[in-house]
């Protein structure tokens, strides 16, 4: 891509033509959201929350097979099953939504985010002219804010993230978002301030509650990242980066055991680079606190930021 993105919700769709034109997705004749669709999708969310994206999958396939080509069924299938790791199925999924030409706003962003994650061009298009025909809907804004700041436009994002926080200021994605965006940029005392505020709205995230110990240590605030570190790792303990971001952080503040304990949990579950991860890791605890912390800050704790903030979770 290079053209920089633009946004002008009055005049502009996703390629620069005017939204009066008669041309482009928001005036397509795609059908609208029925009762018994809507119905079908409620039940389908309701299983996600709950964590039951195999029955998700199981009951939307059911719903396609009796509407298909229906683009709502379709988005909300790939959103299952990419959660279950059938990403090229997701992918077709995501495309054929789109394909039928939909004008809802957050149909648009979610099909947009899903392509997003398999760097398909189509998908600024789809996100932009979301954000344009739901100005007041926070899914399309902060959907449209996430892609920018990951694609380098971090200024422009930021702008689309502070609006959707504006739109609903409870929301915990948001506010992660708007956290990403101000790491990326930068500024990481309003990143902290903001993964804060998603933490607050939900305790049990262990990914964003382990962003926000990782920026408390890019801030030099040992001891607070600490706290938040061991309360993420409790929750996610298949996680080997994080398992040894706190073996790390108990060392640098004068634990050494209880570091060691933490390296032996992630071996257990590390593969790959975080397996030489854990190799190096019991080096500096070997050398003991301060080299540690020196790793910790200087290596480590960056790293993981840096690959953090590309992934969307």
């Amino acid at each position: 891509m290079t053209d920089e993105p633009r946004r002008d919700a009055a005049t502009e769709g996703p390629n620069g033509a005017g939204a009066d034109d008669g041309e482009g997705l928001w005036q397509s004749e795609a059908p609208a959201l029925d009762e018994r669709t809507e119905g079908l999708l409620d039940r389908a969310r309701k299983m996600g929350e709950e964590g039951d994206y195999e029955g998700m999958a199981e009951h939307l396939r059911g719903a396609l097979a009796d509407d298909e080509g229906n683009p709502w069924i379709l988005c909300w299938l790939g959103v299952a099953e990419r959660t279950l790791g059938m990403e090229g199925v997701a992918y077709e999924r995501f495309r054929q939504a789109l394909a039928a030409d939909p004008r809802d706003p957050l149909l648009l962003a979610i099909a947009g985010t899903g392509l997003a994650d398999f760097d398909d061009p189509e998908a600024e298009s789809a996100l932009r002219t979301a954000s344009i025909l739901g100005p007041e809907e926070p899914g399309t804004r902060w959907r449209y804010g996430a892609w920018l700041t990951r694609e380098g436009f971090v200024d422009e994002g930021i702008e689309e993230l502070v609006a959707a926080a504006r739109l609903d200021a409870e929301d915990p994605v948001i506010a992660y978002e708007l956290g990403v965006g101000y790491a990326l940029k930068g500024r990481i005392d309003a990143a902290i301030d903001t993964f804060g505020r998603a933490v607050e709205r939900a305790p049990d995230d262990a990914w964003v509650r382990g962003m926000l110990g990782i920026a408390l240590i890019e801030a030099d605030r040992a001891d607070e990242a600490a706290v938040e570190l061991d309360l993420a790792a409790a929750h996610a303990p298949d996680d080997a980066v994080l398992q040894i971001l706190v073996a790390l952080s108990r060392a640098a503040n004068g634990d050494v055991d209880a570091g060691w304990e933490f390296v032996e949990r992630a071996r257990f579950h590390a593969e790959g680079p975080d397996a030489l991860l854990v190799d190096e890791a019991e080096e500096r605890l070997e050398e003991g606190e301060e080299a540690a912390r020196d790793f910790l800050r200087t290596t480590l704790a960056p790293s993981a930021l840096r690959e953090r903030l590309a992934v969307r979770p």
